[in-house]
C-alpha cells in the first residue's frame, strides 16, 4: 500500500507559520507594558518548559508565563485562546476533502511540528483522526522535522518503506529531509499542484 504523509500548518491549515508567532509576541508584550525585547527576556529567565518536544508541559508552561508577566487567570486564557486560533488557522478545505476522498486507495498519515495540546485542539476544529492514521507529532515524538529521526518513526508507525511515501510540506528543509532517506515529496504551494502530484504518485 503506498501512503501520503502530510504536514498539518500550511498543508491543510491555512496559515502562516512563519508570521503569527512574531505577531503574537507584539501584541502580548505591548499588552504587558513591555518592549518585545524585555518580554523576551521575562520569558527565557521564566525557563519554560519546550512544548514543541515534550507533551503533558502546557499546564506548566502557561503557570510559567503567568508568573513571567504577573498576569492573572483571564488574560492567561485570552492568551491561550489567541495562541490556538493563530496556530490553527483555517482548514485547507479542498485539499483536506481530497485526502477523504483517498480513503481505500491508499494509507493517509500526518507528520507535523506541533506544541503540546495541538492533537487535542486540531481534533476539535478539524477532526483530522477521522481521516489520518496515524498523526505524529513532534511533542509527542520528541523530534522535530527536519531531523531524519522524525521521519524514520514517522515510518515505523506507519509500518512501511520510504519508497512507498509521498511526502507534502510546505516548508524545503523538510522536503530536502524527506528525499535524503528515499521518500517522494512534493514542496506544497498550492492546491492544484500538490492534488495532482498525489494523483501521479497514485497511478505510477
Amino acid at each position: 500500500m503506498k501512503w501520503i504523509l502530510y504536514d498539518i500548518g500550511g498543508v491543510i491549515e491555512i496559515v502562516d507559520d512563519h508570521s503569527w508567532p512574531a505577531e503574537l509576541r507584539a501584541m502580548w508584550s505591548a499588552r504587558s507594558g513591555l518592549t518585545p525585547e524585555e518580554y523576551d527576556a521575562k520569558l527565557s529567565a521564566a525557563d519554560l518548559p519546550d512544548t514543541t518536544l515534550n507533551e503533558d508541559v502546557l499546564e506548566e508552561y502557561w503557570r510559567g508565563v503567568a508568573e513571567a508577566l504577573s498576569l492573572d487567570d483571564a488574560a492567561i486564557e485570552s492568551m491561550r485562546v489567541e495562541l490556538w486560533d493563530a496556530y490553527c488557522g483555517e482548514e485547507n478545505s479542498e485539499l483536506l476533502d481530497h485526502a477523504r476522498s483517498l480513503r481505500g486507495r491508499c494509507g493517509l498519515a500526518i507528520l507535523s511540528n506541533s506544541g503540546d495540546g495541538a492533537r487535542e485542539e486540531e481534533e476539535r476544529r478539524f477532526g483530522l483522526s477521522a481521516v489520518f492514521d496515524p498523526i505524529c507529532y513532534s511533542h509527542e515524538q520528541g523530534v522535530l522535522k527536519p531531523d531524519a529521526r522524525a521521519f524514520e518513526r514517522a515510518l515505523e508507525r506507519m509500518k512501511t518503506t520510504a519508497d512507498r511515501v509521498l511526502f507534502i510540506d510546505d516548508n524545503a528543509p523538510n522536503i530536502d529531509a524527506a528525499e535524503a532517506l528515499g521518500i517522494r515529496a512534493v514542496l506544497h504551494c498550492d492546491n492544484t499542484a500538490t492534488i495532482d502530484a498525489i494523483e501521479r504518485f497514485l497511478a505510477d
